[in-house]
């Protein structure tokens, strides 16, 4: 990566920071000189500062609306990020989530980058919600990734198996041409293993909290645990977002809270924290890329409670590291947070080996070489062609 000049294209500085910034740190210490363009400061000026203080160049995207649907506001953003990619000159450029890849993609290309990659970290709302925005937008979205990136000279990402053959197809690609990145990387030093604290069971949400990430089916299932007299506390910890058409309102949180059957305690900037008073990680989530908060966990040696749909189901293994239920069955998922909560040896055993499986396959060390030899590949690959 010596000399080379690499662009990140991300919808939030927050998500970056919250998931990408240890890698492109790795890339930084590998010689290359990092940029990010996003939107900035939608959850105040942390993010865009701790991405400075690590030495990546911030350029404010303004025309970029995540989840909004006004084709000539997506016109302007893939004409701003042309524009800088032209004056930039990146040797490459990583674009990560659904609008990014879609017009960043676009963009870098006519740009004439000369390396691209694209990171589908999931496939999200439009491909996994019911409603009819979800439906009406599916043949939309389906058509514009098969612009972006049906050509085989961009190099395709996701984060499990699942999605790497919906994505090829979605794209007309052959599945192994999309590349199964192990997550974003696991700090195994930040998230490391403590004791089980003392006092009632806690098991833990940590997330954005919308409903597609089961947040309701969580709450029911609490008030059933509450119904057979099962002491264990619901902790819910994140912040609604509220460009999703999927979040929970502060008033349903509270009222939830009110009622005995959650403990909402808000965003935090120490998940670690939240692992080391807690005995269960729960994300009983429709869909993930990769549940990041469960291996979070996991390095921490807490076992897990999740659904059996992608994403999820490749960052547990039931019996094993955890256990895992149907999707959107409160009485399955209240049986297994109970079925934890109860008996104190099944926990450390699973724990133990949530955090083995952590270490040996989504430690941080092992994603940042995927992904550096994943680059040297592409740029080796495009120098050659040219």
């Amino acid at each position: 990566m010596e000399g080379r000049r690499i662009l990140w294209i991300v919808a939030e500085d927050w998500f970056f920071r919250l998931h990408y910034l240890a890698l492109a740190e790795a890339l930084i210490a590998a010689g290359a000189e990092v940029h990010l363009a996003a939107r900035i400061g939608q959850r105040g000026p942390g993010a865009q500062a701790a991405v400075e203080a690590a030495g990546i160049t911030v350029h404010p995207l303004s025309n970029l609306d995540r989840t909004g649907l006004n084709p000539r506001a997506d016109l302007a953003a893939e004409a701003e990020m042309t524009a800088l990619c032209r004056r930039l000159s990146p040797d490459l450029v990583q674009t990560v989530a659904v609008k990014p890849v879609l017009y960043g993609t676009v963009a870098a290309r006519k740009a004439g980058v000369p390396g691209i990659a694209a990171w589908l970290p999931g496939l999200g709302y439009v491909f996994t919600g019911s409603s009819l925005k979800a439906r009406l937008l599916r043949p939309m979205v389906s058509l514009l990734l098969r612009r972006a990136l049906g050509d085989g000279r961009i190099a395709a990402m996701t984060l499990n198996t699942d999605d790497q053959a919906a994505f090829a197809h979605l794209i007309g690609r052959r599945t192994e041409d999309v590349t199964v990145i192990s997550g974003t990387g696991v700090d195994l030093e930040r998230f490391s293993v403590s004791p089980e604290p003392q006092g009632p069971v806690i098991a833990s949400f940590v997330g954005r909290v919308l409903r597609e990430k089961g947040v309701e089916e969580l709450v029911a299932a609490a008030r059933l645990l509450k119904q057979r007299d099962i002491t264990v506390q619901i902790r819910v910890v994140g912040a609604p977002d509220t460009e999703n058409p999927t979040a929970v309102s502060e008033v349903e949180l509270r009222r939830w809270t009110s009622d005995g059957l959650i403990d909402w305690t808000g965003p935090t900037e120490d998940v670690p924290e939240v692992w080391r008073s807690s005995h269960i990680a729960v994300l009983p989530s429709h869909r993930e890329g990769l549940g990041m908060s469960l291996i979070e966990a996991a390095a921490c040696g807490r076992p897990a409670v999740t659904t059996d749909v992608p994403g999820c189901r490749q960052a547990v293994q039931h019996e094993r590291t955890g256990l895992v239920v149907p999707l959107k069955d409160p009485a399955a998922l209240a049986d297994a947070i109970g079925r934890l909560a109860l008996d104190p040896d099944l926990r450390h055993r699973l724990g133990q080996a949530a955090r083995a499986r952590a270490a040996a396959e989504f430690g941080l060390e092992a994603v940042r070489a995927q992904l550096m030899a994943l680059y040297r590949d592409l740029l080796k690959d495009r120098s050659t062609a040219t």
